[in-house]
């Protein structure tokens, strides 16, 4: 074995690379990572590649077919990888064992894979094959890609960012319940980016009732669209809403109906029922149920009742708020939460992104801790 090799300053430049490569399969791979990898010798792209979807080779095996096919041998060269390679027999073989057998001189890693059957295991088989590693280059970056994958493999839930659009003065309807569309046609567009990009997009079902909403990803192409889900206690879910439209959806209740529960599964709706102490559906049992079934990221739109019910229960890990240039008085909050008395109280995020989007302000801020502990479940081994 022999030491890590300290960076270059040529490496950020070409794992950004690896980076946009991975970007470009956001919608396609899941519940595996995104992952791209770069194949680099003085300066010239041997070969690269991305993840594909699930039971298609990984990043480094498309690069090096790549290479392979452009008839440059890997042997002595960099490879640039934003996962921690796998080191375990799943859908498919150990990529470690291919790069291995390439033999290169170098491989450098974004971030570590937390799942429990790689862990480290991935870097110590090229440190032990006499491959010189460096790691940790453009770590955040590469969680950013992947910061459902790690929630889930780390502490066994999904990561989940709660969708809010509201107005300069924190509403998001009106007093008589109105609310579209209180932001533009840019926010909504760039909205489903962040629906298609997840596994799973979630509501409640007064927003079923109210809007009656489809639920689907449109403005970007995708072949993998999300999971749909309603958490609906009493099961009130009607056998003609538009978003059961034939592809499965999961509805989580408080109660037990095999009538209703038929009627709604005739139309593909898969029913489970996790009660809580209250008879109301248990939030946190719902994000474990969603782990344990490979969801990596949760998109939440629901209304104020839902989102206040999920931020109480610990369930949310980022706010994506979209705010308009507009006041609209009195009327429904973006979150129904309890009276504080003092501001120590408050639980507080923290803004990672914030840039306009249109005529609109879109705004991301994650749980700080949450994100702290994501990145500790990210960090490479160097040993």
């Amino acid at each position: 074995m022999i030491p890590d090799a300290t960076e270059r300053p040529e490496d950020a430049a070409w794992m950004r690379r690896a980076l946009e490569l991975a970007e470009g399969v956001i919608y396609a791979t899941s519940p595996n990572p995104r992952v791209g990898c770069v194949i680099v010798r003085d300066g010239e792209v041997l070969g690269e590649g991305a993840t594909q979807p699930v039971g298609g080779p990984h990043a480094e095996v498309c690069a090096l077919r790549d290479a392979q096919a452009r008839g440059l041998p890997v042997r002595g060269a960099t490879v640039y990888v934003t996962l921690e390679p796998c080191s375990h027999y799943g859908r498919t073989p150990p990529c470690v064992d291919a790069l291995v057998a390439a033999a290169p001189a170098r491989v450098v890693v974004a971030m570590g894979d937390p799942n429990p059957r790689v862990n480290g295991e991935g870097l110590a088989r090229l440190r032990a094959a006499g491959i010189a590693v460096t790691v940790g280059v453009c770590l955040d970056e590469a969680l950013a890609l992947n910061i459902g994958f790690v929630a889930r493999m780390s502490r066994g839930t999904p990561w989940l960012w709660a969708k809010m659009a509201a107005s300069l003065d924190g509403r998001s309807a009106l007093s008589n319940g109105r609310s579209q569309w209180i932001t533009g046609e840019a926010a909504r567009a760039d909205g489903h980016h962040w629906r298609a990009r997840s596994c799973a997009v979630l509501t409640g079902i007064g927003t079923v009732l109210a809007d009656n909403p489809r639920l689907d990803v449109r403005h970007v192409p995708t072949t993998r669209p999300p999971r749909k889900i309603v958490l609906d206690s009493r099961l009130r879910m009607p056998a003609d809403a538009r978003l059961l439209d034939g592809t499965e959806t999961w509805v989580f209740t408080a109660r037990e109906d095999a009538a209703k529960s038929a009627e709604l599964a005739a139309r593909n709706a898969r029913i489970i029922c996790l009660p809580d102490a209250g008879g109301r559906v248990d939030l946190p049992a719902v994000m474990r149920w969603l782990g344990q079934h490979d969801i990596n990221e949760v998109h939440a739109e629901a209304g104020a009742q839902l989102t206040g019910a999920l931020l109480q229960a610990g369930c949310v890990d980022e706010l994506l708020v979209y705010m308009a240039p507009m006041l609209l008085g009195e009327g429904a909050g973006m979150a129904r939460l309890p009276l504080l008395e003092e501001l120590d109280q408050a639980r507080r995020f923290e803004f990672a992104d914030v840039r306009r989007v249109g005529a609109d302000v879109r705004m991301r801020a994650p749980d700080p801790g949450r994100l702290a502990a994501a990145r500790a479940a990210a960090a490479p081994s160097r040993t």
